[in-house]
């Protein structure tokens, strides 16, 4: 940050004084206190202040460390809403210009004084994030030890071991590094396309604290993964959003301190509005997956009355009534302020001040019950499986007709995105529809096959099976590639979006105006190219399976929901470099998408028949000791899923092809049409012309012929 800027920051905090500057106090203070009296509370009722069975690390380190873990998931969400805010949904600057032609940015004039203390309090609490990080790392290396604190000869080598070796000290390490590159980013970014990778980078914090503590055992490992993850991200979202609002409170008002009074728009009743977005879906996160791990870990009604079901319970209805209080402070808050008839702070003591108390509470709860043993245990049998050693999960009832039916395995992350990406389009379809616009039904029917057969994929038969059978494998490899992103393609979403989304025009970056800047971008001209895009479709294969990326997809969670994420979007990119109607930087000619499509083909079938013909197996490993009793051998197995890969692979890429034949043909009449009308307008003037310059050819060339008699 610039001289400059500091200077406008140092001047908007002192002139923000009286009651304005004094508001944040009043709000934080009550929080602060009661969450402390939370996890005191909560602590005793659920056995944390007791030695654990280990050995015990003494009461600084019973005590300490759920209060450093308050402390980091505090200054965790408020960093990542602070990036949210500035990334989308305050303004860069006090006087925003109009973007010319072809620009896609709205910024200009001097930096808005709320965006300067967003970006400044995703810095601070970035680095309060860093230091509380390193505080539990070195908390819970003592209390895995079971001993008082001590830094002897043998400390370093052991920490060393913990960090590389047992998975919480590699998260909590991994913690670290994030928390680092966060903060430094919130420091010396401002460009709204950094802003933006910041935020988003941020969010990837949730992945270490997703593989740790309950989620990482228990029967159903990958679903416990998946909804701590998006609970993670409604906390941050919900939570931190409250906190980013009460700092912002003084700067949100009607009259802006200082001599921002002339420049700095009303702005209050606005972010109050795009942050009730935000937290609604934060809500339905909160609530979704809490009921979704709650069910893993408690099996039976009479496990609530134990003390970790009691916190659950509490945890809940806090939660519950946290929705509920938003939902009414906002429905009655927001329109005030835009009437001009309440006050920006008292609106910030309604909104935040009440939230702000439960939520410390709610999250001191959530510190606590992971700190608690749920009633079904999370250790694994004594006597596992090897299929149980190798994927975490015993194998599946052998493959027969009515098990692609009945197996069932819900990948939670998956189930959200769907559930998420179907309603959007659903509203965005009813809002365009009602305005008086044309959206076809059957492009929102295509999309929702397209998430239907996704949902299927990710979390039907083929997921359960294609950890035991390469054959399976592969089915869900070229369904996941070429089935599901073929009628998403013909849905065209990104167009729908366009349509439905209002554009901003307050110098914020909206979802309509991230999705233009990325379509405009030099990364979206590279990833779309029709040739990048077939190279990627075909070369991943290669890659993929004669790795060891491949057995990193098997072994890791992250791994799994990596290469299910890559191969959708090769998958749809590749559509839609094909057949699709959505806005792109480039095209390829109709005929290059043949030629494409045929060497796409031609790839399939060579490496599906070397596959097939191939007497090593691919990660022997892994689908050679899972122990399983039925079916075929695993190098038989494998055979079958090169043929899968080749006879699965054909069937779309015809259907492509037809699709190209298709718009082809149609374009050619639109062409036509287009030229008979402009015919009609000018008498066939382009025609006469033609004509005109073929005669005057002719003419010249009797000419030459004339003189050379």
């Amino acid at each position: 940050m610039n001289k400059s800027q500091n200077t406008e920051l140092r001047e908007v905090t002192q002139t923000a004084g009286g009651s304005a500057g004094r508001i944040w106090p009043l709000l934080t203070l009550p929080a602060i206190v009661l969450g402390l009296v939370a996890i005191v509370v909560s602590s005793i009722f659920a056995g944390t202040a007791a030695p654990s069975e280990l050995g015990d690390p003494g009461a600084f380190i019973r005590w300490a460390l759920p209060i450093a873990k308050t402390l980091h998931h505090s200054a965790m969400s408020i960093t990542i809403a602070a990036l949210v805010f500035a990334a989308a949904i305050l303004p860069r600057s006090t006087k925003p210009k109009r973007p010319a032609a072809g620009e896609h940015d709205t910024d200009g004039g001097k930096p808005h004084p709320a965006f300067i203390r967003a970006m400044n309090l995703a810095a601070a609490t970035g680095m309060v994030w860093t230091v509380s990080a390193a505080a539990v790392l070195v908390f819970s290396f003592w209390d895995l030890v079971g001993k008082p604190m001590s830094f002897d000869s043998t400390y370093t080598a052991a920490m060393l071991d913990f960090v590389m070796e047992i998975s919480i000290g590699r998260a909590w390490a991994w913690m670290i590094v994030i928390a680092a590159i966060t903060s430094s980013l919130a420091f010396g970014v401002r460009s709204p396309a950094w802003v933006g990778t910041a935020a988003a980078f941020s969010l990837v914090s949730v992945l270490p604290l997703s593989l740790i503590g309950h989620a990482a055992g228990g029967d159903d490992h990958w679903g416990a993964v998946n909804a701590m993850g998006l609970h993670l991200v409604g906390v941050s979202f919900w939570f931190g959003g409250i906190g980013v609002l009460a700092a912002l409170a003084p700067l949100l008002q009607n009259k802006a301190p200082g001599r921002y009074k002339k420049t700095v728009p009303v702005l209050a009743g606005t972010v109050l509005r795009r942050f009730s977005a935000v937290a609604t879906i934060s809500i339905i996160l909160v609530a979704g997956s809490g009921i979704v791990s709650a069910t893993i870990r408690i099996t039976s009604w009479d496990q609530l009355n134990s003390p970790y079901g009691w916190l659950v319970i509490a945890k809940t209805v806090l939660t519950l009534g946290l929705g509920a209080l938003g939902l009414a402070h906002r429905n009655y808050v927001i329109p005030r302020l835009e009437q001009g008839t309440f006050s920006v702070l008292r609106a910030a003591w309604q909104v935040v001040g009440f939230e702000a108390i439960l939520m410390a509470v709610v999250m001191s709860l959530g510190t606590v019950l992971a700190r608690t043993s749920p009633p079904t245990p999370d250790t694994p049998p004594e006597m596992p499986s090897p299929a149980r050693l190798l994927s975490g999960y015993d194998l599946p009832p052998e493959l027969v007709g009515s098990s692609w039916l009945t197996v069932w395995r819900l990948d939670w992350l998956w189930v959200a995105v769907i559930f998420f990406f179907a309603v959007l389009y659903i509203m965005a379809t009813i809002k365009v529809r009602r305005r008086g616009d044309k959206w076809p039904i059957m492009r929102m029917v295509s999309w929702l096959v397209g998430l239907t057969a996704l949902f299927y994929i990710t979390s039907g038969a083929p997921a359960v099976y294609g950890k035991v059978l390469f054959s399976i494998h592969m089915v869900d490899h070229m369904a996941l590639t070429m089935v599901a992103p073929l009628f998403m393609v013909i849905g065209s979403p990104v167009t729908l979006a366009l349509k439905a989304l209002p554009s901003r025009t307050d110098g914020t970056r909206g979802p309509r105006e991230w999705i233009l800047a990325l379509i405009h971008s030099k990364y979206s001209a590279v990833i779309t190219h029709p040739l990048f895009a077939a190279a990627n479709f075909a070369g991943s294969i290669i890659i993929f399976y004669n790795t060891d990326i491949f057995g990193f997809a098997l072994r890791q969670h992250v791994g799994h929901e990596m290469m299910n994420v890559h191969f959708l979007i090769t998958g749809y990119l590749f559509a839609l470099s094909m057949i699709g109607a959505d806005p792109v930087p480039r095209r390829a000619a109709y005929p290059l998408r043949l030629v494409i499509l045929l060497a796409t083909m031609s790839f399939h079938a060579f490496y599906g028949v070397s596959l097939m013909g191939s007497t090593s197996l691919i990660q022997a490993d892994w689908f050679g000791n899972l122990g399983r009793p039925w079916g075929d051998s695993a190098l038989e197995d494998q055979r079958m899923g090169a043929a899968a890969m080749w006879g699965i692979g054909e069937v779309p890429t015809l259907m492509l092809a037809l699709g190209v034949m298709v718009s082809w043909s149609r374009d050619d009449a639109k062409e036509s049409k287009r030229q008979d009308r402009q015919a009609d307008r000018d008498n066939d003037a382009e025609l006469a012309a033609y004509n005109a310059m073929f005669a005057e050819l002719k003419q010249h060339d009797q000419e030459i012929e004339r003189r050379g008699r």
